[in-house]
């Protein structure tokens, strides 16, 4: 089936030879088409170009994109969607001085969220990520990461990424699974940590690699959490089983995982809300992807990633919304986008190359998803009328698309 966008007045991150990823100043350059075309092929993007080079066929379906934006869909690196319930309460504890460690010290945390998905059935916790899932492909979301972790124990770690597999199979957006069983320790851990490190790498890592279900592997390195040490025991046996590292790291402390991230070869090091010279130096020549996440930072009014830094220094950056119940209870890409403009000081130039092609790379997507190139995927966004991608960015608070076309189908 033939899908023909024409009039378009702006088409975005149009490569026309594929890329990897985009470091330093060139993320600064977003390579555009003004008054175009672009031709779809059942899934896949076939052609584009000038309006006055637009191929003279009958599609069986034509879209008028007159004063609007096309653009790839947001690819969104990091998140936590599959849960149950919330944490709101938590939320207004911390309105009330509280904060996320003594949240935590509390029982509170990704604790309380490990006790919900406990007592839930494997359904339910599919019929209230599957809300999430669609709505952010409404947002313009078209390949996800989804991470385990509210499990702690073999069985519920086994059960999230059951209830991944099942959303993966039941809808046409892209995810990729991370398996995070070293998000937290459990209460009956808390004074046995390599107890819990022995399930995790004897059981759980085994068990998942046995049923195929997840292809990254992930450990929160913090302070409270999982130290240095026992993040690189943990990535050691996950790569050990085929299990490719992206790791949450310098959220609230500079304890040296950025470094064990760039020496397991992590695809992805996120958070980095607190970095220092000797991380960013550490990530430079090397193949891993720094991961922002804005909307945990305004959630929790914790710093944002210096990204103007890093960028300037010469790294590549991507961007990814964190969604989950405790820190950053929303999907919303565009508000990402936005906020990194306006907290972090990206351009909007920068941020689009965050959310689109470095996002496909943080999740390692980036051969078919991720920018506007002949034999990628057909996930695109297109906005309402505006006056400019500026405008994304800028009207933060106004739902700018007008539709969202994922895997060539057009999102109803």
């Amino acid at each position: 089936m033939q899908t023909l966008i024409i009039n378009i007045k702006e088409l975005l991150q149009v490569r026309e030879s594929h890329i990897e990823k985009i470091s330093g100043i060139e993320m600064g350059t977003l390579p555009t088409i003004k008054n175009a075309f672009l031709l779809l092929e059942n899934d896949v993007i076939t052609d584009f170009g000038l309006m006055e080079n637009c191929p003279e066929i009958i599609p069986e379906i034509s879209i008028d994109a007159t004063d609007k934006i096309v653009l790839p869909a947001w690819c969104d690196c990091h998140t936590h969607i599959v849960y149950v319930g919330n944490r709101e309460q938590e939320f207004v504890d911390r309105i009330n001085g509280l904060s996320y460690e003594e949240i935590a010290n509390r029982g509170g945390g990704i604790l309380n969220s490990a006790k919900k998905l406990h007592e839930a059935s494997e359904d339910d916790i599919y019929n209230e990520s599957k809300v999430r899932l669609e709505e952010i492909m409404h947002l313009g979301t078209g390949a996800v990461e989804i991470k385990s972790g509210y499990g702690l124990t073999v069985e519920d770690e086994l059960k999230m990424l059951r209830v991944i597999k099942r959303l993966r199979q039941n809808h046409s957006i892209t995810i990729k699974a991370t398996f995070l069983g070293a998000h937290a320790f459990p209460f009956e851990f808390k004074n046995n940590q390599q107890g819990y490190i022995d399930l995790i790498c004897k059981e759980m890592i085994p068990k998942i690699v046995e049923e195929n279900l997840a292809e990254y592997i992930d450990v929160f390195c913090e302070t409270g959490y999982f130290s240095v040490d026992e993040t690189e025991a943990i990535l050691k046996c996950g790569l050990e089983h085929g299990l490719i590292p992206k790791i949450h790291v310098n959220q609230f402390n500079s304890i040296g995982g950025v470094q064990v991230g760039v020496k397991y070869n992590a695809l992805s090091v996120d958070h980095l809300e607190i970095m220092n010279p000797k991380d960013i130096e550490s990530l430079k020549n090397s193949e891993t992807m720094p991961v922002a996440l804005p909307s945990c930072s305004y959630f929790l009014s914790i710093p944002y990633t210096p990204a103007r830094e890093m960028i300037d220094s010469g790294l590549p950056i991507a961007l990814a919304t964190d969604y989950n119940p405790g820190s950053s209870p929303s999907g919303n890409m565009n508000f990402v986008i936005a906020t990194a403009c306006i907290k972090m000081k990206m351009t909007p130039e920068e941020a689009i190359n965050a959310a689109t092609i470095n996002g496909a790379y943080a999740m390692g997507i980036s051969k078919t998803h991720g920018s506007i190139t002949k034999g990628k995927k057909a996930n695109l966004i297109i906005t309402k009328p505006i006056s400019s991608f500026y405008q994304l960015p800028y009207a933060f608070g106004s739902n700018l698309i007008d539709f969202v076309i994922i895997e060539g189908k057009i999102i109803q």
